[in-house]
């Protein structure tokens, strides 16, 4: 049975955000032909399903998924959900590739802020997607805005759109950790608890967060 996501009334802000959902890494550490983490159920929920429930409940104008490995598994965890889909062939090249495909998507492209997910962080929830996507609008959606978690700086974050660039310059298995400490753009950290650092990397992580492998 499909269940249809209820997205919230989108903000008539002039200030748009993009939510981009990363969900292309080859899981490398849940071990040779093992399961996918972003398949893993939290609550009879695969993980992915999850993640992508909570960004198209946030309040955010879109929500871009990209996909990569087991592609065809992802897609199927998302089957009826207000989304769009990015596949990218070269996912195995590292983050940068998937970075990349989406934010040349045409949504996250148009985007005056594009907010980048990790789809394997469990306890990131609507409520605090929301909270950056506001702490981004108020300034003036030229700030990097930034999850931490008692002052550690974590994920996700917001990148503006006149960073687009920068980002179609990286390379390799790297984030977006270099372009905002060098952009010389204000950097705005919110406070969002442990959910901003915590990720599932390893079938013992996943146990511990909570969820069942599949």
């Amino acid at each position: 049975m499909t269940m249809q996501i209820e997205r919230r009334p989108r903000s008539r802000d002039p200030i748009s955000v993009a939510i981009i959902l990363l969900a292309a890494g080859r899981a490398s550490r849940m071990g040779v032909g093992g399961t996918h983490k972003l398949l893993a159920e939290f609550a009879g929920v695969p993980l992915v399903r999850r993640s992508a429930e909570r960004a198209i409940s946030s309040g955010a104008n879109s929500v871009t998924v990209v996909t990569g490995y087991r592609h065809e598994e992802i897609q199927a965890a998302l089957d009826g959900l207000d989304l769009d889909l990015a596949h990218n062939p070269d996912f195995a090249s590292g983050m940068a590739s998937s970075l990349k495909r989406g934010f040349g998507a045409s949504k996250p492209r148009r985007a005056d802020g594009v907010l980048v997910m990790l789809a394997d962080m469990p306890d990131v929830t609507a409520g605090d997607l929301t909270t950056l996507i506001s702490a981004f609008r108020t300034a003036g959606g030229h700030a990097v805005v930034r999850a931490a978690s008692q002052g550690k700086r974590g994920n996700p974050v917001i990148l503006p759109q006149s960073l687009h660039e920068e980002v179609t310059l990286l390379e390799g298995d790297v984030g977006a950790r270099q372009i905002i400490e060098s952009c010389g753009l204000a950097v705005i950290e919110v406070e969002i608890g442990d959910g901003a650092v915590l990720d599932v990397d390893t079938p013992e992580a996943v146990i511990a967060a909570g969820g069942v492998l599949k």
